[in-house]
């Protein structure tokens, strides 16, 4: 079952560029199915209840969603980005196109796994059963008795009926999970179309080619995974190097020794260049040429954050 639904939910690498990202969304998905496949296993339990059970239904289908959501948001890079861009140099270099932009990414990102949670919950049918079986209008129901009401409406998800009403239970269990399963399948169209045409538009305004996007898109992943991996070397020098200095020598070992002698430290780089590097960065051009991140516009001494007359923000967003 769980396999069957995660098949359907391939459209959701749309939103993602690099093999990476998607092979991460992808686990997202999975896990965040897993996941609701243990909750309604282990953790579900309808209190059949009237009052209680909508409270309770909503809350197993919203709350790990909204959890699954600011999850979603703190792990996403942009936030911080956004955060400290906010904090060193304000919004003021951003236009509302870019500023929509970068929290249509960050939200897009984040609802990857409460959209899975919202559609498999639906799917199964169990929470919306349980929330909405004490509303069935007893009218409804051919024939029947008119001396139960909403207090046993309410008891058909946890099966404690009366024997002579087992048929009417199955009747609207069948029918809630008709109008579960069939918003959760609209729920994927409209994600899907919704994908499809974020896709299209985001080509269309695109001031790249096709193959320049791709090529920006792998700069951006040699570039994170170079500065990260020179980031501990550089770091495991330097605390190498503070130790000897603190207790007159430093235990390492054979791997660590060879990198202490091949890549000599002198110190730290200042305040000024991390703020230079770090925060949102759109693309920009300055005389013709393009400028991949905050890094290669560092190198290349290009100053300023906004537009200038030699380098121009073309509202296009690393995502």
């Amino acid at each position: 079952m769980a396999a069957l639904i995660a098949e359907n939910f391939r459209f959701l690498s749309l939103f993602f560029k690099s093999k990476d990202v998607m092979i991460f969304n992808g686990l997202v998905a999975l896990g965040t199915v897993g996941s609701e496949e243990l909750f309604s296993v282990v953790a579900f339990n309808c209190p059949c209840s009237p009052a209680r059970n909508y409270i309770y239904g909503l809350a197993a289908i919203g709350v790990p969603a909204l959890a699954l959501f600011l999850i979603g948001v703190i792990w996403n890079n942009h936030t911080w980005n956004l955060v400290a861009e906010c904090h060193k140099r304000g919004t003021k270099n951003f236009s509302a196109a870019a500023t929509f932009l970068l929290f249509g990414s960050i939200m897009g990102r984040a609802s990857v796994a409460p959209i899975t949670w919202s559609v498999i919950s639906l799917l199964r049918g169990e929470a919306y059963i349980c929330a909405l079986s004490e509303f069935v209008k007893p009218s409804s129901l051919d024939k029947f008795p008119s001396e139960y009401g909403a207090e046993v409406l309410a008891k058909f998800p946890c099966r404690d009926v009366p024997a002579n009403l087992t048929k009417f239970r199955d009747e609207v269990t069948r029918r809630l999970r008709y109008e579960s399963q069939l918003f959760g399948w609209l729920l994927i169209g409209i994600v899907a179309v919704l994908v499809f045409l974020t896709k299209c538009l985001k080509h269309c305004c695109s001031p790249l080619s096709y193959r320049q996007e791709a090529y920006w898109a792998q700069y951006r992943s040699n570039e994170d995974k170079l500065f990260r991996r020179t980031a501990e070397v550089h770091s495991r020098i330097l605390a190498a190097k503070n130790v000897k200095q603190f207790f007159g020598f430093v235990a390492l070992d054979k791997e660590e020794k060879e990198l202490v002698q091949e890549f000599p430290v002198e110190g730290v780089q200042p305040s000024p260049q991390w703020n230079a590097i770090t925060g949102v960065y759109i693309y920009r051009e300055n005389k013709g040429f393009p400028l991949y991140s905050r890094l290669h516009k560092w190198a290349k001494g290009v100053e300023g954050n906004g537009p200038t007359p030699e380098g121009h923000e073309l509202l296009f967003l690393a995502s």
